[in-house]
């Protein structure tokens, strides 16, 4: 029997198909657990980490790893970019926590098959120090190990070619990864006649996307929402046209001051590289991609391999195509 530990995801818990000897909800001290719960046999307790008041402070998820036997505790973190953060993931597996997810879905996996720290350690940084980053994207396991990759794409310049662009990397993507793309808050993925493509609203988005337990990759065209901090990561696309960028600047004159550090991709481009190394200076901007009008009807774009590879998806590397072979002659 298992125990459930609620607060901000109380109704999505419930949901679940286990058997439940008991159920609390509220915020809680991590000691007001413990007083609880230090002589009650259970099989797994699932908590909600915004049960635990501080979460957010590592320090006090130390105590309870301190206090319980973590292999028999399941995490559902929230979407927070602190909880989501490298440097909070790795220091769970440092305190041997191994069963987190975002995923409601795959609690009942994690309760029969529970995490080792093979299936973390991508996670772990030995040498993590604060305000860095240590998460590295070239493995990503699914299904419940806290190894989802969400990656939003937003329209800089207007009618940038996001939706198109996520269409064609979910086809490159998917002969290597489970992968689900989500357009919010429209409906265009509906002219594509893909029916594995889907739609939600703002609202909806964060349990949509958890209602993908079996996905490794979760691809979102954002349009006008504001959960970029749902993601682990946002490609800002432009296209680099002189009416495009006119247009841009003229509306928002800090455009491309809000663009530093951020990761800038150029779609539809036909710059070449000395135009986009001027582009860059006067924009003061990095474009971290160039990608060149693509025929959507394609099935395959190698172009679009090269920047799925930049992005750390090396199971594509020879995956797709032939490219390694410089002439193509041995197949």
């Amino acid at each position: 029997m298992n125990v459930i530990v609620s607060n901000k995801y109380q109704n999505m818990l419930a949901t679940l198909d286990i058997d439940v000897i008991k159920s609390i909800n509220g915020e809680f001290e991590v000691e007001d657990l413990v007083s609880q719960f230090m002589n009650f046999y259970f099989n797994k307790m699932i908590i909600d980490i915004t049960a635990i008041k501080g979460y957010q402070n590592i320090k006090n998820i130390q105590k309870l790893s301190v206090n319980f036997d973590m292999s028999k505790i399941i995490l559902l973190l929230d979407d927070s970019a602190m909880v989501n953060s490298g440097a909070y993931l790795s220091q769970l597996v440092s305190m041997g926590i191994y069963n987190f997810t975002r995923n409601i879905n795959a609690i009942k996996f994690l309760i029969d098959n529970p995490n080792t720290y093979k299936d973390v350690a991508q996670y772990h940084n030995l040498n993590n120090t604060e305000g860095t980053n240590p998460v590295e994207f070239d493995s990503f396991t699914g299904t419940g190990s806290g190894g989802l990759r969400i990656i939003g794409f937003k329209n800089v310049t207007a009618h940038a070619g996001a939706t198109t662009l996520i269409y064609m990397l979910k086809k490159h993507l998917e002969v290597a990864y489970n992968v689900v793309a989500i357009e919010v808050n429209n409906e265009d993925f509906r002219y594509l006649n893909d029916k594995s493509l889907k739609s939600s609203s703002d609202a909806d988005l964060s349990f949509n996307i958890s209602n993908n337990p079996e996905a490794e990759v979760i691809l979102l065209d954002l349009n006008d929402s504001v959960h970029t901090d749902l993601c682990n990561e946002v490609i800002y696309l432009i296209e680099p046209g002189l009416i495009k960028l006119n247009k841009l600047i003229r509306n928002d004159r800090e455009a491309f001051e809000r663009l530093k550090e951020k990761k800038v991709v150029l779609n539809k481009s036909i710059l070449t590289s000395k135009d986009i190394n001027d582009f860059e200076r006067e924009a003061n901007s990095k474009v971290f991609f160039s990608i060149p009008y693509l025929d959507d009807k394609k099935e395959h774009e190698p172009v679009l391999d090269d920047f799925l590879l930049a992005l750390g998806f090396s199971r594509l590397n020879g995956s797709n195509s032939n490219k390694a072979k410089l002439f193509n002659i041995f197949k």
